[in-house]
């Protein structure tokens, strides 16, 4: 009787967890949170048996040690290493530069390239290294990651499904397959089936499918959608500095090309544009208008030309290019009767007070076209501050300038972009190749990335998504609820003894429609083990071969759109494209339904059943 009731208790606490996760009306944490305490409350408090056996608490809390989440978390923390060094940049740009040129064709391309790759590799890894240049890509096109991560993922996950090393859910079905004796599966032995069906999944991902997401921009890309902005700097011009003897051609000054230079000033004499064959030189000051893109960059290389002395000091003394260690950069306004009303910025000390370093002023009435040092200070002026994070963060207890905090961000430390990109290909090496385990590739890669000083410790932390955590633990908890309980394969057999006597592509496309709900609730690993045996016993009822059953449990295994819990890379990108449990519902049900149907139609057909 016990057996009984846990089980019905298994599924009503999946059915409702679902129910609420699609809702949205709680958060995720506490949904997830709620189902752990469930299961604890039943198989620990009250004591009901699974099965044969008793369900401990170690047993339903083994996710929070899980080797999917850890390696998620560890390959986050790489991808954050690639981020803060902008080490991607130089290929994301070629390929936005191609992808621009031939837009919506060009896009297409690109994921039918990332699909083809993710069959001949693990897709979490090329997940890992495509996020961060298509959301370059997103940037670049004037979209959002949101239109565009979801697709990625689904497109590996399509690719995943044509080749038997595509998915290590591919690799467990036919292990059991052949152990069984039933079937020996080769490297292609289903590619052409699985090619026909993704022929109709894909074109909904690329081009249906981003209509159904929500245009969610994060803060970042808020900032970036407020781009255009332009700030007043300051260059002063030093012996060795990069811009000695540039010289302008056709009035502009190729080495920053990506600012507008407002003036140069020599001694007492200004030269306004058009700028006519002036040569640069020491002492010279360079006034330029940019976008804050534009000055973080400088900021960030090597070679910076944003070598200025801090608050716009005109001393003999040489400043050093940039603050050390992590410089963030924040944006601040003049408050309305600030002290700092009609002063300058050399006059207003927050180098001494503060620590940080005024960059460059934004004045939304007009532009000054005067040095800094000159700038007198108004109401409502945008000042962009550069320094350590906490002198960054004391800024709000300064009452005369309104810190704007969600514009605070780290400058990228492009020196290090060589070694980021090093050890982020060396992970995906090993992973690809099987060296080692991908767990042990992205930990080992996490660490190196620390030790580097790729990133530190605080930014390694922003990208723990409380969110992954919790679904993973609760996801994994639901599925020994529902093995232990005999609740998945009690349902399966159930469904699958009314199904005996009816035509056999019935039967294979009923078989499909149930493993890939079950895929999206208790993973796709989880579902090829549990219905491989079922498949193969199906097909020996039926007198056929069990090849069609085996192929089916494998394609429909690797349906795994409808939730973020059903996949490693759903998960990858939820947190960058900033997705809510409902989108994965909205936009991956309906790849589902497509997928069965192409599935019910082309199978039967295929194996002339």
């Amino acid at each position: 009787m016990d057996v009984d009731i846990a089980m019905m208790a298994t599924l009503a606490i999946i059915g409702l967890s679902t129910v609420l996760y699609a809702t949205e009306r709680y958060s995720i944490e506490a949904i997830s949170l709620g189902v752990l305490a469930s299961y604890l409350f039943i198989f620990v408090v009250l004591g009901l048996a699974a099965g044969d056996t008793t369900l401990s608490a170690a047993q339903l809390l083994e996710g929070f040690a899980n080797p999917g989440l850890i390696t998620i978390l560890a390959l986050l923390v790489v991808g954050q290493g690639l981020f803060h060094t902008d080490a991607l940049e130089r290929p994301a740009q070629l390929m936005v530069r191609w992808v621009a040129k031939r837009g919506n064709i060009g896009i297409t391309i690109t994921f039918v390239m990332i699909a083809t790759l993710s069959a001949f590799l693990n897709n979490t890894p090329v997940v890992v290294m495509f996020i961060p240049i298509i959301s370059t890509l997103a940037s670049t096109l004037k979209s959002t990651t949101s239109r565009l991560l979801m697709p990625l993922s689904f497109v590996t996950i399509l690719g995943g499904m044509t080749t038997l090393i595509g998915s290590s859910t591919n690799l467990l079905a036919a292990n059991v397959a052949r152990q069984s004796g039933a079937v020996d599966l080769g490297f292609f032995s289903f590619t052409p089936v699985a090619l026909l069906v993704i022929a109709i999944g894909l074109p909904y991902v690329l081009w249906v499918m981003p209509m159904l997401l929500a245009n969610r921009r994060s803060m970042a890309e808020a900032m970036r959608a407020g781009g255009g902005k332009q700030f007043i700097a300051e260059i002063p011009i030093r012996p060795g500095h990069p811009l000695v003897g540039a010289t302008s051609n056709k009035g502009m000054f190729p080495q920053l090309k990506d600012m507008t230079v407002r003036l140069v000033q020599r001694g007492e004499r200004p030269h306004l544009p058009p700028f006519e064959n002036v040569t640069l030189q020491p002492g010279d000051i360079v006034i330029v208008a940019a976008t804050r893109q534009a000055l973080e960059k400088a900021l960030s290389t090597q070679s910076t030309v944003m070598d200025r002395r801090p608050d716009g000091e005109r001393g003999t003394e040489r400043a050093p290019d940039r603050p050390p260690g992590v410089v963030t950069l924040a944006e601040a306004i003049v408050a309305p009767g600030s002290r700092l009303i009609g002063r300058t910025v050399s006059q207003s000390g927050f180098r001494g007070e503060v620590g940080c370093v005024v960059l460059a002023i934004e004045r939304r009435s007009r532009m000054p076209r005067l040095p800094m040092a000159d700038i007198r200070m108004e109401a409502g002026d945008v000042l962009l501050f550069g320094g350590p994070r906490k002198a960054i963060e004391d800024l709000r207890g300064n009452r005369d300038v309104l810190l704007i905090d969600w514009t605070a961000a780290d400058v990228p430390h492009r020196r290090k972009a060589p070694v980021a990109l090093g050890i982020f290909l060396a992970v995906v090496a090993a992973a690809a190749t099987g060296v080692m385990p991908i767990v042990v590739a992205a930990l080992l890669g996490a660490f190196a990335m620390l030790c580097s000083r790729c990133l530190n410790t605080r930014q390694a932390s922003r990208v723990v998504d409380g969110r992954i955590i919790m679904l993973i633990a609760s996801a994994i908890a639901s599925a020994t609820a529902l093995e232990a309980t005999g609740g998945a394969e009690t349902i399966a057999n159930a469904m699958l003894s009314i199904l005996r006597d009816a035509p056999p592509a019935i039967v294979m496309s009923a078989l499909f429609m149930i493993i890939a709900l079950t895929t999206n609730i208790m993973t796709n690993n989880a579902a090829a083990v549990l219905f491989t045996p079922i498949a193969i016993g199906l097909a020996s009822h039926l007198g056929l071969p069990a090849e069609p059953f085996v192929v089916t449990v494998i394609l429909a295994a690797n349906a795994s759109f409808a939730t973020p819990v059903a996949y490693q890379t759903n998960l990858l990108v939820m947190g960058p494209g900033h997705y809510r449990y409902r989108d994965f519902l909205v936009a991956g049900g309906p790849l589902v339904l497509l997928l069965w149907g192409a599935f019910s139609i082309i199978a039967p057909w295929w194996y002339g059943i």
